[in-house]
């Protein structure tokens, strides 16, 4: 998958490519999961009628499964239906299912071209919509989201699923740490841009797969990274980097402001933005020093530390006083 998109985009882009091709294409849809379900609830697959496949509902066995039955033995979708797998023990271990775990798909026949063109178009405005599909009759409506819009929703009626941007990552500062951080917000499907106005450290940057960009922090910030689908993590070491992109990303809908240093460093860094006219509101939702307190002390450590406390903050959990701020 391109690193730079989302996984729903990558299978709404095939399945719009095979439908202009005159293919038939049925949509796969995770909707209830047991155990160890290999991918989580919402995940998306597609196939078209010659077996070609996009996104991934599991590790590849029910994939292979579903193109038996779909592509070879000529099981017709004509209107939304539901199926399990890994319900039996035998199941489980024939398509790979780890500690008893099942899965429930709906697949539906697609249809409507320009519905998916709007939802792939409301994706890349970073907008969200709802893609409503009525169970019985399999027909397709937007839905604007509204405020707690679950992820997906099914019912015998209708099956729902919120369509969204994907989670933006921009990271000031191209030097060791950033290539960890990077790696590991990969793995998390987040599209990573990193930014260093400094040529030298941009030219030693050894990850690919990743956006890079010269321009000033807060230009990027701007450009880039100032929705609520977006975080901000300051890694440079250099004050006058650093506090530019804080400025404008703590004034910002960013999800996450983070920034590297001692608990010394940031507080000078708290009274510095003050001085440069950042809110006291603004300045409440810095973290620094940035990352869970876990001990860390390589690289790669500190990098699991910042991208755990972002989880937490992505996934509104509250943590712990204890654990946020240790004694």
């Amino acid at each position: 998958m391109n690193p730079l998109v989302s996984p729903d985009t990558e299978v709404i882009r095939s399945a719009l490519t095979w439908l202009g091709q005159g293919k038939d294409v049925i949509l796969i849809t995770v909707v209830q999961t047991w155990g160890s379900a290999p991918r989580p609830i919402g995940s998306l697959a597609a196939i078209s009628s010659d077996g070609q496949i996009a996104g991934s509902v599991s590790g590849g066995c029910i994939e292979d499964d579903l193109v038996m039955n779909i592509c070879r033995n000529g099981k017709a979708i004509t209107s939304p239906e539901t199926i399990s797998y890994g319900v039996t023990t035998k199941e489980a271990r024939q398509f790979g299912l780890p500690c008893g775990g099942r899965l429930v798909l709906v697949l539906e026949k697609l249809g409507d071209i320009e519905i998916m063109e709007h939802i792939l178009e409301q994706i890349e405005n970073r907008q969200q919509v709802v893609r409503q599909l009525c169970m019985k009759t399999g027909r397709v409506a937007l839905l604007p989201p509204q405020p707690g819009t679950p992820p997906l929703y099914q019912n015998e009626q209708s099956l729902q699923k919120l369509f969204g941007p994907v989670w933006r990552l921009l990271v000031i500062g191209a030097g060791q740490l950033s290539q960890y951080v990077a790696q590991i917000a990969q793995t998390l499907d987040y599209q990573v841009i990193v930014c260093d106005p400094r040529r030298e450290y941009l030219s030693s940057w050894k990850m690919s797969g990743i956006q890079l960009e010269s321009q000033m922090p807060d230009d990027a910030v701007t450009a880039l990274a100032s929705d609520r689908y977006s975080a901000v993590v300051t890694l440079t070491h250099d004050p006058k980097l650093d506090d530019m992109a804080l400025m404008t990303a703590l004034d910002s809908e960013a999800f996450y402001v983070g920034a590297l240093g001692s608990r010394r460093t940031n507080s000078s860094r708290r009274k510095r933005l003050a001085t440069l006219g950042v809110s006291e509101a603004g300045i409440g939702r810095l973290h620094g020093p940035i990352g869970l307190p876990i001990g860390s002390r390589t690289p790669p450590e500190i990098a699991v530390a910042i991208m755990a406390e972002l989880t937490a903050e992505r996934y509104g959990i509250q943590l712990p006083t204890s654990v946020v701020q240790p004694s």
